[in-house]
Formats: C-alpha cells, sequence, structure tokens
C-alpha cells in the first residue's frame, strides 16, 4: 500500500476534485482513470513506434492526423485551448479506439468529460504529471503504479450500491494463497467489480513464479491474455477493473460485460480457478436465470445463485 508522499499526493489531487464540485468518488475515479489512461496512450504509443523501428517491426500510431491530442503536447497549452481540445477532441478520440489498446478501450463509448472547469483541469493535469514522475523515480514503477491505482479505490464510500461491495485486500489475498495457483491456471471472476481478486492472483504468481511466467514467451503470452477472465454488470466497474489491471502489468484481460447468472453465460469447464466474492442485494432478471442453476436452487437471491 502506498505510504508518504505519494499518498499525499493522491489525497491532494482527490481535493481538487472535491472543491471543484464532483463529489461523488465513482466520478472521481472515473475521471481519473480516463486521464491516466489518456497520459498512458501517449506513452504506449511512444514505446511502440520505438520498438517498431528498432525491431522492424511495422507498427500505425493511434494518433495519425491527430498527433496534436497527444497528452505530452496537450500539456502545455493553455488552459482553455487544453479544456476545448480534451472535451471537444481527446474524448470523441479515444472513443473510437474500441479495443485496439487492450481490453479498457472497449469500455470508452460511453466515457462522459466531468471536470467543470479549464481552471481544475489544468491542475488535475500538473498534479497527474507529479504522480507520474515521482512514480517514475521509484525502483520498482509498476507496482507502485499498481498501489496507486489501488489506493484510489480504498476511497470508493458507494459501497452497497447494485451489491458492489469491496472485498477487503487481506482477504482477497488469504483466497488466493489458499488456492495455490500456478502459471498454468486460467483464473476467473465471475462478479470482477474493479478486478480485485484478478489483480491479486496476478501479484502472487509474479512472487512465486517470476521466471517460469516472465522468462518463457508462451507462459506470459498466457498471463497477458488468457489467464484471467473478469465478468460484470455494470460499466463503469468494468472500465475500472481492466484499467486496474493495466496497472498491474496485465495487458490484454478478458474484462467483459456479461450476466454470469443468465443463459447467456455458455462457459463450462474453461476454468481451472474461481476466485469471486458474490454479489449481495443485486438486481436480478430472474426469467432470464440460467435454467441449470434453478434446478440447483430456486432463488432470486444473488449469493446464493453465484
Amino acid at each position: 500500500m502506498i505510504t508518504g508522499e505519494l499518498r499525499n499526493k493522491v489525497d491532494k489531487l482527490w481535493e481538487m476534485f472535491w472543491t471543484g464540485g464532483l463529489t461523488n468518488p465513482l466520478d472521481v475515479i472515473e475521471q481519473i482513470t480516463y486521464l491516466m489512461f489518456i497520459r498512458d496512450l501517449d506513452q504506449t504509443d511512444n514505446t511502440k513506434q520505438k520498438e517498431s523501428a528498432m525491431l522492424d517491426i511495422p507498427f500505425s500510431s493511434y494518433f495519425v492526423g491527430k498527433e496534436h491530442l497527444k497528452w505530452s503536447i496537450l500539456r502545455d497549452k493553455p488552459a482553455e485551448v487544453l479544456y476545448q481540445a480534451m472535451s471537444t477532441e481527446v474524448f470523441p478520440f479515444i472513443k473510437t479506439l474500441n479495443g485496439e489498446t487492450g481490453s479498457y478501450a472497449k469500455y470508452m463509448a460511453d466515457a462522459i468529460f466531468k471536470v467543470p472547469t479549464p481552471q481544475l483541469l489544468e491542475k488535475i493535469i500538473t498534479s497527474l504529471d507529479d504522480m507520474y514522475a515521482y512514480i517514475d523515480q521509484q525502483l520498482d514503477k509498476l507496482d507502485a503504479k499498481g498501489d496507486l491505482y489501488e489506493y484510489m479505490l480504498s476511497k470508493l464510500t458507494t459501497a452497497g450500491t447494485n451489491g458492489q461491495f469491496r472485498t477487503p485486500r487481506h482477504i482477497i489475498r488469504m483466497m488466493v494463497e489458499l488456492l495455490d495457483l500456478q502459471p498454468a491456471d486460467t483464473i476467473c471472476d465471475p462478479a470482477c467489480g474493479t478486478s480485485g481478486f484478478l489483480v491479486s492472483a496476478g501479484e502472487y504468481l509474479k512472487e512465486h513464479y517470476l521466471e517460469e511466467i516472465f522468462y518463457n514467451k508462451e507462459t506470459k503470452a498466457h498471463y497477458d491474455n488468457d489467464m484471467f477472465t473478469g465478468y460484470d454488470m455494470d460499466r463503469t466497474m468494468l472500465r475500472i477493473g481492466a484499467m486496474n489491471m493495466m496497472t498491474h502489468g496485465i495487458l490484454n484481460p478478458h474484462i467483459e460485460y456479461r450476466d454470469s447468472l443468465s443463459d447467456q453465460n455458455t462457459d463450462t469447464g474453461k476454468y481451472t480457478k474461481i476466485l469471486a466474492n458474490p454479489p449481495f442485494k443485486g438486481s436480478l432478471d430472474y426469467d432470464i436465470v440460467s435454467t441449470d442453476l434453478l434446478k440447483l436452487t430456486k432463488t432470486k437471491k444473488t449469493e446464493l445463485l453465484f
């Protein structure tokens, strides 16, 4: 968990939103998530272009004809110009990516820019750059970035809405350790929320099987693409969950919109490990609940069906 200077920076950023009029923690997390994605997209594009030149691998920039929308160019613009570009160009642009940059981009279609003033946006961008600069100085940048996001998620005080409860991290960790995860496992959380279980599973595997996974091309590809699956019915949670996994270094997990209790979920024998905290008091359309489930327990309670 983050402490000290980085924690203070996050608290100050959070306070900017609060004093600027955005007081719903979920809105704050969403807006920070969007801006982090926009900033990371610039960095990812630059990295891939360098790799393309070095390895002679073809790569077409995400910003062809739209170079002026890069974070590195926008951040130096006057507040009014920055605000106008962000609201009228950048957000429409990221909505067109449609999965081109991994799981997270799939959930940008309904992204709404809610920062109320140019002055607040300028402060937020300066603050984010400051946090990233601090993270870049750390020995383990990835863990620091993941911990930063986890700390922001801990500020969600809207627990209980639509059955959404964040499972305490130490409980998640205990459950992960009990399952004795292996590099060949295929892991699913059918009610993933912020992807806390999947992130913790990834951390556990990195701690215990670093060489087996990260020094083996096939196993690393499995870790990045096929090992982790999460389903949820809240698109906000899907966005946040996918971003949470990206900040923890899992490049392209399957984070999908799906009602795990319904007939649309046809997964059978697909996963070796299931990690989940079933949603309590979740909304439920009883008519579409899988008939296989209803044969086991005829109830409308989501926790029992899970």
